[in-house]
């Protein structure tokens, strides 16, 4: 397994990291993922892409570096996804070692992330990537907004 990160201007954004993004949030099309990337880049929004030893896109992270009164230095993974048919040969947990790594680098204390309720799927492979529930996270839809 390699990885690549990908920036917010190459062709694999909409080649290999969109369609893997859509199997997570089928909402956000590539033309929004690259507008959503060019506003977050700025911010710390980093996108970093597995790929099997055939050359295929595998797995994807988006993923930033924060700094938060929790954790002091953390690094959040806003996306972790695996192809489908890929699942289950350790693409993911690979995936997730290199951010842990990258994490490790960058003075980060924790690595976390926020799963969806439904996902049991992917619950069960936090756990077992000895990751733990720590908080509930609460949100409120802004009324009137378009973003």
């Amino acid at each position: 397994m390699r990885f690549r990160d990908v920036e917010p201007d190459d062709a694999l954004l909409r080649t290999d990291v969109a369609p893997l993004l859509a199997e997570l949030r089928p909402e956000i099309t590539p033309e929004l993922l690259a507008r959503i990337y060019a506003e977050g880049h700025p911010q710390g929004l980093r996108f970093t892409a597995a790929y099997d030893d055939a050359g295929a896109c595998v797995a994807v992270a988006g993923w930033r570096v924060i700094a938060t009164t929790v954790a002091i230095r953390k690094l959040y993974v806003d996306d972790l996804v695996t192809a489908p048919d890929a699942r289950s040969r350790g693409y993911g947990s690979g995936l997730l070692q290199e951010l842990e790594r990258r994490g490790r680098q960058a003075g980060c204390r924790v690595i976390d992330l926020d799963s969806g309720v439904a996902r049991a799927g992917a619950h069960r492979f936090y756990f077992r990537e000895r990751m733990s529930i720590t908080a509930f996270h609460f949100a409120r839809r802004i009324e009137g907004s378009d973003a």
